[in-house]
């Protein structure tokens, strides 16, 4: 006898672990086993978020082993609400886009080429800066690596698409002036796969030629003053430019009406927005995985607006056992708010370490060689130094080869969106 069920409803049977929240009789994420969405650690990642001095604690995260129903594979996201309802869509992301992209990568991707090979020679980080990824060198002779790239990425943005679509839909969020970034990986076996959506950063710890320890951004900064956001931007008849009151950061604003001021260029929900330049479309990146890398931290920008990457990868470093890592980060981002900004609120903060090599998270890293307790002392601090990333013209949603940049938010006391639109009902201000 045939059966009637689709291919994803056979697929949520057949893999418990990848089943998705939502009718059609599927298990919730909250169910499947691995998953972790609040303070804790698991085999190879651990999660910690406390809430600022703002309000609700907008951030959410979610670290997903055994994804996809493999033992090698594991997802992780962080995601930064901002506006009225922006922790309800920061959670609601968090919840529904891991099954969403695993339904989709079940589909259309299959095996990861690189499980079970060498890994010694590939590195490729593509993103959405660059002319034409089918030109890269380091691909040249790897076009199963390059099919295997181009599929994850498809279904990366279909997933964020699609998540952004039901955004639209719920009833009981107003995502109208309310929004999340993203900041998400897949890791598969040797295999990473990053997409970023928004401010919210990815930072690798790896090894450099002389076995230091050094920090190497994963994302861009999305910001709305990037060369190629901004240009976008403009196109669609939006409009950017720094409020008097916070000079340094450039905010997105509707074409006749000085709000709501959006300090991103691409996120979820914000719909207000959507037809003046704003975007769901994730910059996604690639890069294999070698023997040098450690750690990545994803974390909101509640952490990066004070520490620099490589004060991040120091402490995680310093770090007794794995399971603290997540934490200790959030703690030093509290105590350099209350020591640089004593008279700014505290943005609220989240961060997930997943780390790489075969050490689980409890084993601890002190003992293994290169690394020491080295806690940055907090007096030594210093802010790090914005740098910009100026790219060559290039396509809105095309990839390159720039695999991160130094850019960090000097507006330490900036909300992500600085007015609710007056139309729509809301005139108070948004906090983040």
């Amino acid at each position: 006898m045939g059966t009637c069920l689709t291919t994803a409803e056979q697929r949520a049977m057949e893999v418990p672990a990848a089943s998705v929240k939502g009718g059609g009789g599927r298990r919730s994420d909250e169910e499947a086993p691995g998953r972790i969405a609040g303070n804790g650690a698991g085999n190879v990642a651990c999660l910690f978020t406390r809430q600022g001095k703002k309000g609700t604690n907008q951030d959410a995260m979610v670290a997903w082993e055994n994804y996809n129903g493999r033992s090698d594979t594991v997802f992780c996201g962080v995601f930064d609400g901002h506006g009225p309802h922006g922790h309800l869509i920061a959670r609601k992301v968090r919840d529904i886009l891991p099954s969403r992209l695993c339904d989709l990568i079940y589909e259309d991707c299959g095996d990861s080429p690189t499980s079970n090979s060498d890994v010694s020679t590939l590195e490729e980080n593509l993103s959405l800066y660059a002319d034409a990824e089918c030109r890269s060198p380091t691909l040249a002779g790897q076009k199963e690596h390059q099919e295997f790239f181009n599929a994850m990425k498809e279904s990366f943005r279909k997933a964020f698409k699609n998540v952004d679509k039901e955004l639209k839909l719920q009833r009981n969020i107003d995502s109208i002036c309310s929004g999340t970034t993203a900041v998400t990986l897949i890791k598969q076996g040797h295999d990473l796969i990053v997409g970023n959506l928004g401010d919210s950063r990815a930072v690798l710890g790896t090894r450099d030629q002389n076995d230091k320890l050094v920090a190497h951004q994963l994302t861009v900064d999305l910001k709305p003053d990037h060369p190629r956001e901004a240009r976008r931007i403009r196109r669609c008849n939006g409009r950017v430019f720094a409020h008097q009151d916070e000079p340094d950061v450039a905010r997105l604003w509707l074409p006749n009406c000085n709000s709501p001021g959006l300090a991103m260029a691409r996120a979820f929900g914000d719909f207000c927005l959507k037809d003046f330049g704003l975007i769901s479309v994730p910059d996604v990146t690639y890069r294999q995985i070698t023997e040098k890398d450690e750690f990545i931290v994803l974390a909101t920008d509640g952490v990066w607006d004070v520490l620099s990457n490589q004060e991040v990868v120091d402490v995680v470093a310093s770090c007794s056992g794995r399971f603290a890592a997540a934490r200790s980060v959030v703690d030093l981002a509290n105590e350099t708010w209350r020591f640089k900004y004593p008279t700014s609120k505290t943005d609220d903060c989240a961060v997930v370490c997943l780390f790489l090599n075969k050490y689980e998270v409890t084993g601890g890293l002190s003992g293994q060689p290169g690394y020491s307790p080295r806690m940055p002392a907090l007096s030594g601090i210093t802010r790090p130094n914005s740098k910009r990333v100026t790219p060559d013209d290039v396509d809105d949603g095309s990839d390159s080869n720039v695999s991160g940049d130094e850019r960090s938010l000097d507006g330490f006391t900036r909300l992500n969106t600085l007015l609710a639109l007056p139309k729509f009902g809301d005139t108070s201000p948004t906090k983040k």
